[in-house]
C-alpha cells in the first residue's frame, strides 16, 4: 500500500505529512512530526497518556489513524504554552508539584485545557469527571486536582 499524504492543522499551523494506512495519529506525531509530548501508555486508549485535542476533542491519539487527522484540527502539549510563556495550568502544576514521572502529565493537561474552555468555575468532582480518562501512577491525583482548580481561578482572574 502507497503512503497516504495527509494535509492537516496542527497547533494553529498548517502541516502535511506522509503516513501508512494503518500508522497511529501518535506515531505520526512522536515519529514522523518531532512532536514527542504525546506519551504512548498503554496503546489502547484505557490511560490517557497520549491524548490530544482534534476538532475540539480530547481523543486518544493512539486510537486515531494519522490519515483521519486529514483536514481536521489537532492542538497537542507543544502548542500549550504561547512561546517561552507557559499556559496557567502549566504554570499552576509546577506550584502544585502536580507531576512525578511526567509520563500522563500532557495528556492530562490537554484534558484540563478543554474541560477548562468549556467550564471554567467547575468543582471538584466536575474536575475528577473531567481527567477520569486519564490515569497517573505516581501522584495520586489531589495535586493534579488542586492544580486545575486554582488554574482555574487564576484564568477567571485573568492573571
Amino acid at each position: 500500500m502507497a503512503p497516504i499524504t495527509v494535509t492537516t492543522t496542527i497547533n494553529g499551523e498548517a502541516v502535511s505529512y506522509l503516513c501508512e494506512g494503518d500508522e497511529t495519529l501518535l506515531d505520526v506525531l512522536r515519529d514522523r512530526l518531532g512532536l514527542t509530548g504525546a506519551k504512548e501508555g498503554c496503546s489502547t486508549g484505557d490511560c490517557g497518556a497520549c491524548s490530544v485535542v482534534l476538532d475540539g476533542r480530547v481523543v486518544c491519539s493512539c486510537l486515531v489513524l494519522g490519515a483521519e487527522a486529514a483536514g481536521r484540527e489537532i492542538e497537542t502539549i507543544e502548542g500549550m504554552a504561547d512561546g517561552e510563556t507557559l499556559h496557567p495550568l502549566q504554570e499552576k502544576f509546577i506550584e502544585h508539584a502536580a507531576l512525578q514521572c511526567g509520563v500522563c502529565t500532557p495528556g492530562i493537561l490537554v484534558a484540563a485545557q478543554v474541560l477548562l474552555a468549556r467550564n471554567p468555575s467547575p468543582s471538584e468532582e466536575e474536575v475528577r469527571f473531567g481527567l477520569a480518562g486519564n490515569l497517573c501512577r505516581c501522584t495520586g491525583y489531589d495535586k493534579i486536582v488542586r492544580a486545575v482548580l486554582d488554574a482555574a481561578d487564576t484564568m477567571r482572574d485573568g492573571q
